[in-house]
């Protein structure tokens, strides 16, 4: 009795797992069959005369042996063959070389082939959720999924989707004032899907462009509809981002559209982010135009390129220089990170100030060579030419200390007066 216990345990498991997760009903009676037909083989020799027949949705399974039926004195092998005597007390009319089909109780094989039995399904069932798991959420790479926040980690926060499956927010994928409670709905795109030795993990993100991307989708039917396009995106999370849309019907205006009237659409995204500012700008395939673009708002005055090492030189009028920067240098960052360009901002030369220029050299009795050559280094050989660089300008391109940079200009700009 005890034994019939375990093989109904069994399928209770079974039923369990079909009830818990998500795998069709095909490949459960598979996997069972697999199973039976393996601890089978493994005892007998063989699992060629055996029928597995599973019914899922009962809970139950038979086992059908099939014999064939040899005389007394041939008779060896009980899992094959079957005596005529034995077959006759089933039914007389039993002849030499016919087959006999009767259930196997698979309780007879002892309390250990069970537990095997039951481990092997459990493993395999295990190994097909995992490729459940990785097969549904490789598909929802660059979707925004919501989920419930379960659990929060010093680097990480795990939450459950709506099937119970665990995905992971690590701590560099999101803005940094995000701020959840354990119970709490989060949004995030799918980023990507790890499957180190089988066993995936679904890594969700905040931080990426494609979050702000499909964010604007959700909120823009033009861009959902494939009217309006959005060609770049530079990103600063939770700070500041710039978005380059481009619309191929002149009917339709690309900025006012992904701002919304009063900007209805885009308040969502920047509450969504954080209050992440975000500036949407026409998109051109005029490099010059498109830098301007996106050194907005602030208004340039001319360029200088250098297409071949994607290079900007940008003179701007000096009250313009700190709108171009930005604060903390976010807008210049965010503009070369739009445009994939190198950007250096200079202020432009007032009138009258072409007068003769000096040589950095010249300067070297009273400031330290090294200095001057780092200057150099960046491509600035005359005074004028540092004075009119910004200050912010020299101090991260030629990663000289503050202090330096200030005295440097001191010096220059007295050069000047005095003259």
């Amino acid at each position: 009795m005890a034994k019939k216990e375990e093989t109904i345990s069994l399928i209770d498991t079974f039923s369990e797992f079909k009830e818990l997760k998500n795998i069709d009903r095909t490949t459960m009676v598979s996997v069972l069959e697999e199973a039976f037909r393996s601890v089978i083989a493994k005892t007998f020799g063989t699992d060629e005369n055996y029928d597995v027949i599973v019914n899922p949705d009962k809970g139950d399974f038979e086992i059908w042996r099939n014999r064939e039926v040899v005389a007394d004195e041939d008779f060896e092998n009980p899992h094959m063959e079957i005596s005529l005597t034995e077959a006759q007390k089933i039914d007389a009319s039993y002849e030499v070389g016919e087959e006999v089909t009767d259930e196997f109780d698979f309780a007879k094989m002892g309390r250990r082939a069970i537990l095997n039995l039951r481990q092997a399904l459990a493993s395999k069932i295990l190994e097909l959720e995992k490729d459940s798991l990785y097969n549904k959420y490789i598909d929802k790479v660059g979707t925004i999924i919501s989920a419930e926040v379960y659990q929060i980690w010093k680097k990480e926060i795990l939450l459950l989707d709506d099937e119970g499956n665990e995905l992971l927010l690590p701590k560099t994928e999101q803005i940094p004032a995000d701020f959840y409670r354990k119970g709490e709905t989060a949004r995030a795109v799918v980023a990507r899907v790890d499957n180190k030795n089988n066993n995936p993990k679904i890594i969700l993100s905040r931080t990426s462009p494609v979050f702000l991307e499909r964010l604007f989708e959700m909120e823009v039917p033009e861009i959902n509809d494939g009217l309006i396009t959005i060609k770049k995106i530079a990103r600063i999370p939770g700070e500041r981002a710039k978005i380059a849309v481009e619309s191929y019907d002149d009917r339709i205006d690309p900025v006012g559209a992904c701002v919304g009237v009063k900007g209805s659409r885009i308040h969502g995204i920047v509450r969504e982010l954080r209050n992440e500012n975000i500036d949407v700008i026409n998109f051109t395939s005029n490099v010059s135009l498109f830098i301007q673009r996106a050194l907005s708002p602030a208004k340039v005055s001319s360029i200088r390129l250098n297409e071949e090492d994607k290079k900007a030189e940008v003179f701007l009028r000096p009250e313009e220089v700190s709108l171009a920067i930005g604060k903390g240098g976010l807008n210049i960052k965010l503009a070369s990170m739009l445009t994939e360009y190198t950007i250096d901002v200079f202020r432009e030369l007032e009138e009258g100030s072409e007068d003769e220029d000096i040589y950095l050299d010249e300067f070297r009795d009273e400031i330290d060579g090294w200095v001057i050559d780092a200057i150099k280094a960046i491509g600035i050989d005359t005074a004028k030419s540092a004075l009119n660089a910004t200050r912010e300008m020299l101090i991260e391109k030629t990663d000289l200390e503050e202090e330096t940079v200030d005295e440097v200009l001191r010096i220059l700009k007295a050069e000047f007066e005095e003259e």
